[in-house]
This record gives structure tokens, sequence and C-alpha cells, in this order.
């Protein structure tokens, strides 16, 4: 029988043979873009190349679903190591934990415990840390700004600090988390939530503290503080998941309509998991947001346009839980379903949400939030949700994109975040705006104050996944993971300047020889990848090929090291598929952010603001064209002179364009 082109023999081929079609004709749309990038393109031609490209990726893309859809079924999901297992070494990752683990270590504890106090009617010593962390009995709940949300970061630093001690083992640590627990348990009481907007929020994140210092802090008295918040909360929850923006108290202000009660039942269900009660359990099934949320999304229906982007991303965490725990389907469908349009409408930095709110398909809101906006992605908050989730997906699914687009949205957003400084500045969003700049929110400790050093913690879980003696290795950052295999210690290192250059290296150190499978992420560009074991081409499970994870299995010996090659060939990347002149300049994962001279007036605190001047006029021919000059700069050569591009991690205070016009 002569095979064709035709979609509709998924499920009539065998998986190999499908997956054999898939990849070759892949292959083969893949080198004819990158052939055709290699000439010089008229401007037509580029979008034509563009419109080949984004079908090879189309290709790729189904063959890693199909992949991961027969896999599913007969296989459990990978195991996250602990968070002492890696050790990382590289930056700006190490810098990230470090800074926003010493400015919490050095919060005044009765600055922490002020807002519940005087919630509790107690008496509240100590300074006011300010911002949206202040309680204001008279704040209007209509707005945003200080007095905002006194207390929510409270739970996620405890948080913090719990993980903080499962990585560095620092006795001061463990003895602030416990500290902090049993002062706050001393302030539990209802006026806490009779007297808050976001009750829920503000629940979940209490949880999300306890049931941390309870795993990674060994507190003996964690989950009988839960109990006691659980029983004060409960009766000042709504009795199901709410919507954003629908009212459910008596008060009428519309600020009280803003809790995020759909969010929730991913910590309940890790509480549940984790020995805190089947109550938990119970719990986290009340709050799922199925009728207005996973249902319609896991039928396909897309349901994001409009809704907060944040929370209903972060919420997608609550499905793979439920389908985690309960083993339901459609909440895994939901879920998957929700990630695949959130990709739709993001950013090539793979950020989404604009003003924070999620868009239409098919809408013009992406491209003209290059110019009617600085708010572009709420970033901690953002890629602490974004993570989560393509953290469990890859899990459950196996499929490398998963791992894709983490890695994106880690190096072009919060890596290149400012750091959480002391008097609680923080870094609240990526400006994508053709006259772009990073600056820090004007008001102190909201609630990216809160998920910043949460994500800095979890780059060790991201990095490693393990199931029945095999590895995979996830994203590629200097570091050293170790585990135990058949009796055998064993530690793989890995080095590199990736994502500045191609090449990664590993090496293994055992204590007696062991046999088992390493399984190594090949991103989705990364045409022409390799893999070499003591400098021999070696891959068990095929050829390398881009959007999947390939595998090297053999006897392993004390010593052996693993060379990773993955060519970044320079593309790049429309804004959407209507605006195929506006396009961002693409390096392996890494956008690169052209610099171009500062104006002598700036956005200040991410107001719009009218700018005289617009970006150099730039080609295609010229962007492809990009000469690396040093380890993280490239230069472009346009008609007006030298146009710098850096990736966003070594953007300082320059004006940038995230995206270029293409003439």
């Amino acid at each position: 029988m002569k095979l064709k082109c035709n979609p509709n023999l998924n499920g009539i081929l065998p998986t190999s043979a499908q997956e054999i079609l898939w990849t070759s004709l892949a292959i083969r749309a893949i080198k004819k873009v990158t052939m055709a990038f290699s000439r010089k393109l008229s401007r037509r031609r580029f979008i034509q190349q563009s419109a080949s490209l984004a079908a090879a990726g189309a290709m790729t893309h189904h063959l890693g679903l199909r992949a991961s859809i027969a896999a599913h079924p007969s296989q459990p999901p990978l195991q996250e190591f602990g968070y002492a297992d890696v050790t990382l070494t590289g930056e700006p990752h190490e810098t990230q934990l470090h800074e926003s683990h010493t400015v919490l270590m050095e919060l005044s504890e009765d600055s922490l415990l002020k807002p519940f106090r005087q919630m509790a009617g107690q008496p509240a010593p100590g300074e006011d840390l300010g911002g949206w962390y202040h309680y204001d009995p008279d704040y209007n709940p209509d707005t945003v700004g200080v007095g905002f949300a006194p207390g929510a970061t409270f739970g996620q630093w405890v948080s913090a600090l719990a993980r903080g001690y499962a990585i560095t083992g620092s006795a001061a640590t463990r003895e602030k988390v416990l500290r902090l627990n049993r002062l706050y348990a001393q302030t539990i009481a209802a006026d806490f939530y009779t007297k808050n907007r976001f009750p829920a929020y503000c629940y979940d994140k209490l949880v999300c503290g306890l049931i941390d210092s309870h795993q990674f802090a060994g507190d003996p008295d964690a989950f009988s503080i839960l109990e006691r918040t659980t029983d004060s909360a409960l009766p000042h929850l709504p009795g199901k998941a709410i919507e954003h923006g629908q009212r459910w108290r008596d008060d009428p202000r519309v600020g009280f309509t803003w809790d995020e009660s759909y969010t929730i039942s991913e910590n309940l269900f890790l509480a549940y998991q984790r020995g805190a009660g089947s109550r938990y359990r119970a719990l986290g099934i009340q709050y799922l947001d199925d009728a207005g949320y996973y249902d319609p999304l896991a039928g396909g229906h897309n349901v994001l346009a409009g809704r907060h982007a944040y929370s209903y991303v972060n919420s997608l965490s609550s499905a793979m839980q439920a389908y985690l725990t309960l083993d339901s389907a459609k909440h895994l469908r939901a879920a998957r379903n929700g990630f695949d349009m959130l990709a739709a409408q993001s950013y090539a930095t793979g950020a989404w949400g604009p003003d924070e709110l999620l868009r239409a398909p098919g809408s013009e809101d992406l491209a003209a939030s290059l110019t009617n906006t600085h708010w572009n992605f709420e970033t901690p908050c953002g890629s602490y949700a974004h993570f989560k989730l393509t953290r469990y997906l890859l899990r459950v699914t196996r499929d490398s994109r998963y791992g894709d687009s983490m890695e994106r949205v880690m190096y072009n957003t919060i890596l290149g975040a400012k750091p959480l400084l002391a008097d609680g500045s923080t870094f609240y969003y990526s400006d994508y705006n053709f006259h772009g700049r990073k600056f820090y929110k004007e008001d102190h400790w909201p609630c990216c104050s809160g998920t910043f050093p949460q994500v800095a913690a979890d780059y060790r879980i991201n990095t490693y996944f393990h199931d029945a003696g095999a590895l995979y290795v996830n994203l590629y950052i200097p570091s050293t993971v170790r585990w135990t295999h058949d009796g055998a210690q064993v530690s793989l290192s890995q080095a590199s300047a990736y994502p500045f250059d191609s090449a990664v290296k590993f090496d293994l150190t055992l204590s007696k020889a062991a046999e088992f499978p390493i399984h190594f992420r090949i991103p989705s560009w990364a045409i022409g990848a390799s893999i070499s074991v003591n400098g021999k081409v070696a891959v068990s499970g095929g050829p390398a090929l881009p959007g999947r994870f390939a595998r090297v299995r053999r006897t392993w010996k004390n010593g052996d090291r693993i060379e990773l090659d993955l060519p970044m060939p320079l593309r790049l990347e429309s804004i959407d598929e209507r605006h195929p002149d506006t396009a961002a300049l693409v390096s392996g994962p890494l956008v690169l952010f052209a610099l171009w001279a500062q104006m002598s007036t700036q956005a200040s605190q991410g107001e719009i603001t009218s700018f005289p001047v617009a970006p150099p006029a730039v080609t295609a021919d010229q962007l492809l064209a990009a000469r690396k000059t040093g380890p993280q700069r490239w230069q472009v050569g346009v008609d007006s002179g030298e146009l710098t591009m850096l990736p966003f991690t070594a953007v300082t205070d320059q004006q940038y364009s995230t995206y270029l016009i293409l003439r």
C-alpha cells in the first residue's frame, strides 16, 4: 500500500509507522525551510517559508502528541527528585535563590504576623511591612494599592523557606519556619477571613505553607495547625468554586468578588496525598471548577477569553492534581487542552496574559499589546503557574514539548527579572511593548513577592525526573543530580554555557557499574542534534529527533562522559498569523531583544508613554544574518548602522523591543 500525507491515517497505521511517516515529513519540511533561510529571502518569500516552517512544527507537534497519548495508559507518571537531590551551580538560578532567601530570612517575625494579629484584635508590635501586606480596616476594596491583600503572601513565604531548608539543610531556616508557624497558630481567628477580601486565596497560601513545612522542614505540628486553619476558614469560604467577579458574599462592593476559590483544589489534594487526611481529598473535589471551566475545556471548548490570566492558568494545576489523585481522565483532558489554548495565544517568550487577561482565539489583542500596554506578563506568578502546569503535564505524558515551554518561559521571563528587594520592591510585569524596559511595581509586597522565592527554589525539581531506574534530563542547567540504582550510588553532573552555546557535557560518577537508560529532551528547534558517549555516537532509542526525548541505555561506568549538541539556528517567530511582519528573533530557546537609542522620555512604573521614534526598520534577511559578538550579545547590520540584540537575562536598564517590524 502506498502511504500518502493524510492525517486521517491516524488510528489505522501502527504507532511506529505513524511516527516514521510524520517524522520523515517533518524533517523534509524543516530541511526545505532551513535551506531557504540560508539564501537571501524577499519579504514575501520569508512569509511563505514561515508558513512551511509552521506546518513542519505542526507535524512534529503531532508526532509528540501521538507518542504521549500512546504512552500514557501503560506508564505511570514520572517522579520528581527531592530538593536536596539536585545541586545547581549556574547563574542566574542560584543568585535568585540566595537573594530571595536572604530577604525572607531577614524579615521581622513581628512584621510578618502584624496583619494577622491586627485582624484578630490582638496586640501587634513591630514595623508594618506596608504595601499589599498592610492591613487597613478602612481600605477601599474596589482599588488596588497599599493594603490590597493583607497577610496574603505569608503562606508562600513559609513555603519558600521550607523548600529552602530542604535545599540547604540550614538549621536557622528550619527554626524560622517552625517559629513562624507557631506564632501564626496563636492568631488563628474567624475575623481574619470575615475582614479579608480574599479568604479562599489566603487560605490556599496558608495550606501551601503548612503542607510544605510538614513535607520539607519536618514540622511535627504543621498538620494540627492546618486543621485549626481549615476549621476557622471553611465557614467563611463559598461552598463551591466561584468564578472570578461573581458575587457570593453579602458585601456588594466589587473588590469582594475577586477571591480565587477556583484555584484551591491543587493544594487540598496535595495535603491529602501528604497525609493530612481524607478531609482534604473531599475538599479538593468540592472546589473543582467543573461546570464553568474544566468541563468545557475537557470538551475542547475554549473558554479562556476574558479570564484573569494567572489564576485561571494556575487552576489548571488543580485539574492535574485531580487527575493524579482521582485518576480523572476528564481533568487531564482539561489541563492538556487548556495548555494548548494558552500556547496559541502566547508571545515568543512563552509568556501570556497582557494586562492579566487571557484572550480570545484569533483576536488582535496580542499584537495590540505591543503598543497599548507595558503590562504584558505577570512574571513571577505567571511563571510559577506555568512551571507547575508544564511539570505535571510532562510527568504524566512524557511529552517533551512541555519541557520546551517551561524552558522558554524560564529563560525569557523570570530569569531576567529584577531581584526581590528587602523593602518589598518586586518585579511584577515583563514588558513587551515596542518601547519596553524593566521596572519594579509601584506597590511593595504584591502577590509576585510570594511566588518569586518559590520559583527560585523550584528550578531543581524542574530539571530532572525519574521512573523505574530511568533518568530524564529536562532542563540544561549546570547542576548535579544524585540517586541510587540497584545498590549503586550514582551522580550525573552537567556543565555548559547553554543556552548561549549548543554543547552540554555530562559526567557520570558511580560506585559500581550499573545499567539504566537516560533520556535527554531534544527541543523542537534543535534540528541535527547529536549525542555521544565517550566520543562515540550512541542513542539506543533511534536518532535524536527534535521534539522528543532521546534515550541512551547502556551499562554505565564511573567516569563515562556524555556530550549533547543542540544546534541553535536563528529563526523568526511572528506575533500571530495576522501579523507575520511583526516578528521576534530567536536563537535556541532565547528570544533576542533589540536595543536601540534611549529616548528622553521613559516609561516609569509601567505607565504607557508616547514615544516619538519607532524602532529601526529591519528585514528578515538582516535579522537572520545576526552575528554573535560576545557570550550574550548579537549584532545585526541595519541600514542605519548596527543593532544590538541581547537575551532578557542580559538586559539591564536599556530600552528594548521584543518584536520588530519587518520591511
